[in-house]
């Protein structure tokens, strides 16, 4: 059964903390810090951004790829590799509620469709 990406899973524990400003750990290391959690039609996500202004870009990583959440640390750990994070389309504002964006980003990381 796949898991819909851009839902929470149930055992991260969400609910109980703050994530903005948390930093995400990909499978292969440190990849940056959530800018902010959104909900739209398609579901959740975070607004991630990967590194400084020349290097980095700012993505969206769907709920569904984090893995666990340390409050303690102040750390998410997610499911993919930075590289495949930082290959993601970068964030645009302005499609955040296009179903046609959402669309891609869950072709990108996996999955066949972000509707349930």
């Amino acid at each position: 059964m796949a898991t819909d990406l851009w839902k929470f899973r149930s055992d991260v524990g969400n609910e109980r903390a703050a994530l903005d400003g948390l930093k995400v750990e990909a499978v292969d290391g440190r990849l940056g810090k959530v800018k902010r959690v959104v909900s739209t039609p398609e579901g959740a996500g975070l607004v991630v951004d990967t590194g400084p202004m020349v290097f980095g870009k700012t993505v969206m990583l769907p709920a569904g790829v984090i893995t666990g959440i340390d409050v303690d640390a102040e750390t998410i750990s997610v499911d993919r590799t930075k590289d495949e994070i930082k290959r993601a389309p970068e964030l645009d504002e302005d499609l955040l509620e296009d179903p046609a964006y959402h669309e891609a980003l869950t072709r990108h990381y996996g999955a066949t469709s972000s509707r349930a």
